[in-house]
């Protein structure tokens, strides 16, 4: 598959807020209650996107990748680590979704090669990331790029339901 990695615009988040919802449907089911998979809404998530690109101060990169005929099918979202409001010399892995209907043909892996290297290159020495303690899938995906858990764990809650993420990190060429 042809794809062309870009910086994020404003014109995208529409299209951007599509994958992630779709994303979040498609991976976490079974993972996240239902009722509040049911209860994303594109457009609120649209809104969110444009909000946080107009706001930017430039330290976070939102990237997308299109396919051969210009159809946004992957989205990443990184920048420095938060340590609860501190941020670190590291970087995190914010947000990585492929359209449902992409996932497998290295629309992830060229989204996670692209957030590497430019995080590599602006100085980090790890990148580090949040993924849900029972998404097997990409926990695998993570691990298989040379990620591994640091045994760092989080509880998060959904709709009252328990879902804990654990801590991935990988470090960085410098």
């Amino acid at each position: 598959m042809s794809l062309r990695i870009r910086e994020m615009t404003l014109a995208d988040c529409d299209r951007v807020a599509r994958i992630r919802v779709g994303g979040w449907r498609s991976a976490y089911r079974g993972l996240i209650p239902q009722s509040y998979l049911d209860g994303l809404s594109v457009e609120a998530d649209a809104e969110r996107r444009r909000t946080h690109l107009a706001q930017s101060d430039g330290s976070v990169v939102n990237l997308v990748a299109e396919d051969a005929g210009g159809g946004l099918v992957g989205w990443a979202c990184h920048g420095p680590y938060r340590d609860g409001e501190v941020r670190t010399g590291d970087a995190e892995l914010y947000a990585l979704y492929v359209h449902p209907d992409q996932v497998g043909r290295g629309v992830g892996r060229a989204l996670l090669t692209e957030s590497v290297a430019r995080c590599s290159a602006a100085g980090h020495g790890r990148l580090l990331l949040w993924v849900l303690k029972e998404n097997d899938r990409a926990r695998r995906f993570y691990e298989r790029a040379g990620f591994r858990a640091d045994g760092a764990e989080e509880p998060f809650e959904v709709d009252g339901v328990a879902v804990p993420e654990v801590r991935y990190a990988r470090s960085l060429p410098g």
